[in-house]
């Protein structure tokens, strides 16, 4: 948690709270050039910011570099958004502030990476925030790929270069009584369970499972799919194939006791 009040010489705890009506007015007076009215959206808006930089705290940056660059990433929205969308605001500018912060991270990213790979990466990251904003839906590889004419795989190659290590045990989802972590995505086939499912008779075991859980299991130990893959391809969500998988699993378990 954030507990530091002041924030880049700002103090978070008497930042401004603007109601939609004001929000609305200042854009508009922004739009005609008001420099008074930018500011006074720009300080009505820091909380945006101060909520977006929580996701990122705690990994080693410090927090005023991180509002410091978050306040770009919101000044690129105002200089951006269009008034004419019906759209809030603050759905716009999350995902510009959360873009100019990662930009800043894999700037100062210890890990070395080719200056084609990573210019490649920004023109991919250039033409993803202005399809954002056209269209304000996030596009899809092939949609970028398709732009930049260049192969889907060198896309995603380089995307993957510049992004920062993470746990795999961070949390990417929860429903309130169950969380997956980015190792529920990983494909991996030196994992204990696949080694403990290898040493039994797997055709016994097969036999024991429902229809869906056959499949799963086939897919995610056999095949090296990840849950994502799976869900995919079955038309159900990550969730449901995680609950599956763990429940095929202690299923067999059970049975060769």
């Amino acid at each position: 948690m954030i507990k530091k009040v002041e924030i880049a010489s700002v103090n978070t705890a008497k930042l401004p709270v603007l109601s939609n009506k004001e929000k609305n007015e200042l854009l508009v007076k922004i739009k005609n050039g008001d420099d008074e009215a930018r500011d006074e959206f720009v300080n009505g808006n820091l909380r945006l910011v101060l909520s977006v930089i929580k996701r990122f705290y705690g990994r080693g940056e410090n927090l005023d570099d991180l509002f410091q660059v978050g306040c770009v990433g919101l000044i690129k929205a105002i200089d951006n958004f269009d008034l004419s969308q019906n759209v809030q605001f603050s759905t716009y500018a999350v995902p510009m502030i959360i873009g100019e912060i990662r930009r800043y991270l894999r700037d100062n990213n210890p890990i070395r990476v080719s200056r084609s790979i990573r210019d490649l990466a920004y023109k991919a990251l250039t033409i993803k925030e202005r399809i954002i904003k056209e269209t304000q839906k996030e596009p899809t590889i092939e949609q970028i790929a398709k732009e930049l004419n260049i192969d889907k795989e060198e896309i995603a190659f380089s995307l993957d270069a510049i992004q920062e290590p993470i746990s795999l045990q961070e949390p990417v989802y929860g429903d309130g009584s169950e969380n997956l972590y980015i190792m529920d995505q990983v494909s991996d086939k030196k994992n204990t369970d696949e080694h403990w499912a290898e040493s039994i008779t797997i055709a016994e075991a097969m036999k024991k499972l429902n229809d869906k859980e056959k499949m799963i299991v086939s897919k995610r130990f056999f095949e090296g799919r990840t849950q994502m893959e799976v869900a995919e391809e079955i038309g159900i969500s990550q969730a449901q194939v995680s609950r599956l998988e763990k429940s095929a699993i202690n299923h067999i378990k059970r049975i060769y006791k």
